[in-house]
């Protein structure tokens, strides 16, 4: 098989001051066999030359501008080179996406990597074919060049020129009548034999059996009678692998994925039959898996997995309406039934992705990946899959008909063939429904044995049921005991602290305090939960910074004998705090002055300085009271000075 591959190097088909190049690729059997650089009008000499199979590209808009031009292109091309878009027809997809079913990297940076991949993944059989023409075609001779005005010779060379169409006009009728092939004709006398003939032959391009010619009087001219509309061709014929997920029921639902998990069909309906519901599915490609979304499969699907010979996927638990909603939140779907069918696909799709990834990486480049996951499905080794790719049998050569006693007409041997090939098909008719008949057979002793199978799984389901609560039932006071261990270990640390506090308190070597580590609410929260803050009680603040309203607020509530901070005078402490403490009436006494030993979160400060401290702070905060109460009168008397005299300026 030879392909062309091109792609655009630069300029554009659109642009009059810069016209297009193409990297320009020769593949023949699978093998590249030349790559260059040409111009559209050397592309279309090379076609000509070479007369490929198939001319790949990855977008037509890189070869015509418009449907007028890609009209004009397919008439220039060979009658047997097909114009292939590997990116698909109506709906096209990314070169890259393509390339990756076969497992094919490339480098989307150059033009000749890029034409090189368009023509192996179109020998391949990727894309769709470019059809323009209907099959009716025009063969038309006419003259090459004009009588003119001419002068004395001009009658025996107009007679020359219109002989010469008459001639070759006749050649190619011989040559139409050989093959057997059908034509209407129409012939324009004219001086000396014909100026122009046209026959008209109910036969794609590519088979009409007379060839394009241009000489020097004559010229043979093939065109075909353009389609209204551009259509495009699958070039494989091979239906797509599809994972279908179906929801049964009065309302019937189906999805249909491809093996890369894309979503292709989406429908619900209330008149759906399962025959109408095989029909749609065989237009959308070949089911490769069936699934449901409960775990015994419902005996109407399972009859739609037969008709397919697909493999079957169940769920090994039912799934939640939370995991449906979940998995099926990236789909537009129109109701629940939908969603289920949805959501069933989906599952069997996660199901066989990780082994599908497992094996395509160790799949040569060329292989047709979809194949590959197919007989992963289907329960194949990889090396057995890639063998039956690689090796495929050979057709025997056919017989050679036998020789007629007479020949036959055109009828007769179409009746001849048609008969054989009916005995054919009854036989092989007959043989497909003994081994239905086989199958049926067998699914009904299966069916026999699967029904036993789960009257005994029920019952002892019903036995395992009461297990299942109970094991609940001890996992959750299990859970519960935990938790009571746990919060007995932690106040039995709680009451050791409260045991040596208290015995610190018996002590009359010094006065007990309890250590704050930092002077914020946390600190505090800790310290009331391990060893507990009563009122009369000192605290030690390791560290002062970080203080808050809120903070001394709390401590006030709490009625603590006075705070000791690690400082080595009052004068270091910040006069906010001094301030808003003797606001709320909590004694503040400097660490440096009373002595202070430290051990875990208990402590004790020396009796003497501590009394000598407090009577200090005592005296510190009577005077705060009196510059408070000498405050409120000099306002008092200031606020009714003010009133005074506002009635004197009212009575004046």
């Amino acid at each position: 098989m030879k392909v062309i591959g091109v792609d655009v190097i630069r300029g554009s088909v659109r642009s009059r001051s810069r016209r297009p190049g193409y990297a320009f690729v020769l593949l023949e059997d699978g093998e590249i066999v030349e790559e260059t650089e040409v111009t559209l009008y050397r592309l279309l000499r090379r076609l000509a030359e070479e007369r490929p199979d198939v001319l790949a590209v990855d977008s037509l808009q890189e070869l015509a501008a418009d449907q007028h031009e890609l009209y004009a292109l397919l008439q220039a091309m060979p009658t047997g080179t097909r114009l292939v878009q590997v990116t698909g027809g109506e709906r096209t997809e990314s070169l890259a996406q393509v390339a990756g079913r076969y497992n094919i990297r490339f480098n989307r940076l150059s033009p000749y990597d890029e034409a090189r991949t368009t023509a192996r993944v179109a020998a391949l059989g990727a894309g769709a074919e470019v059809i323009a023409f209907e099959n009716t075609t025009e063969v038309a001779v006419t003259r090459h060049r004009s009588p003119g005005r001419g002068g004395w010779s001009q009658n025996r060379y107009t007679r020359k020129i219109h002989g010469a169409v008459q001639r070759k006009s006749r050649e190619i009728e011989a040559e139409l009548a050989a093959a057997g092939v059908r034509y209407t004709k129409q012939e324009t006398r004219a001086f000396g034999g014909s100026s122009r003939v046209v026959f008209t032959l109910q036969l794609p391009r590519s088979e009409v059996p007379v060839s394009t010619y241009r000489g020097a009087d004559v010229q043979v001219r093939i065109t075909g009678k353009r389609l209204e509309r551009i259509r495009f061709r699958p070039v494989s014929a091979k239906p797509r692998y599809l994972i279908v997920g179906i929801d049964p029921g009065t309302t019937t639902a189906y999805a249909a994925l491809d093996l890369d998990g894309n979503l292709l069909a989406l429908r619900s309906s209330r008149q759906l039959t399962m025959a109408d519901l095989v029909e749609e599915l065989t237009r959308v490609g070949r089911p490769l898996v069936i699934a449901s979304d409960v775990p015994d499969m419902p005996f109407s699907v399972e009859k739609i997995r037969r008709a397919f010979s697909a493999v079957a996927y169940t769920p090994k638990a039912e799934i939640s309406v939370e995991a449906k909603l979940e998995a099926a939140r990236p789909h537009p779907y129109a109701n629940d039934h939908e969603r289920d069918a949805l959501t069933a696909a989906l599952e069997a799709y996660r199901h066989y992705r990780n082994r599908f990834a497992g094996m395509l990486r160790r799949v040569p480049p060329g292989i047709d990946l979809d194949e590959v996951r197919a007989g992963a499905v289907r329960g194949l080794s990889l090396e057995q899959v890639l063998d039956g790719l690689r090796v495929r049998p050979a057709a025997p050569a056919p017989a050679p008909p036998p020789t007629p006693p007479e020949p036959l007409g055109e009828g007769e041997e179409r009746v001849r063939l048609l008969e054989g090939q009916n005995k054919r098909l009854r036989a092989l008719v007959r043989e497909l429904q003994d081994e239905s008949s086989d199958k049926d057979r067998a699914i009904d002793r299966l069916e026999a044995r699967l029904r036993a199978a789960r009257t005994r799984s029920a019952a002892a389901a019903r036995e395992s049921a009461e297990i299942a609560t109970r094991d609940a039932e001890i996992e959750s006071l299990r859970a519960r005991l935990k938790r009571e261990e746990k919060q007995v270990r932690r106040l039995k640390r709680r009451v050791v602290q409260l045991r040596r506090f208290e015995e610190a308190a018996l002590d009359t070597a010094g006065v007990p305090v309890k250590v704050l580590a930092a002077f914020t609410r946390d600190a505090v929260r800790h310290l009331f939960e391990i060893l507990g803050i009563r009122p009369g009680e000192l605290l030690y603040v390791a560290v002062v910074d970080g203080w808050g309203r809120t903070t001394v607020r709390d401590l006030a509530d709490l009625q603590v004998r006075g705070l000791v901070l690690n400082v080595p005078s009052l004068a270091a402490v910040d006069p906010q705090l001094v301030q808003l403490c003797r606001e709320y009436d909590l004694p503040l006494i400097a660490g440096g002055e009373v002595g202070v030993r430290v051990q875990g979160l208990l402590g004790r400060v020396e009796a003497e300085p501590l009394a000598a401290a407090e009577a200090a702070w005592a005296e510190g905060q009577e005077e705060h009271r009196r510059r408070q109460q000498q405050a409120m009168l000099v306002g008092v008397l200031q606020d009714y000075r003010t009133e005074r005299g506002k009635e004197v300026r009212r009575g004046g």
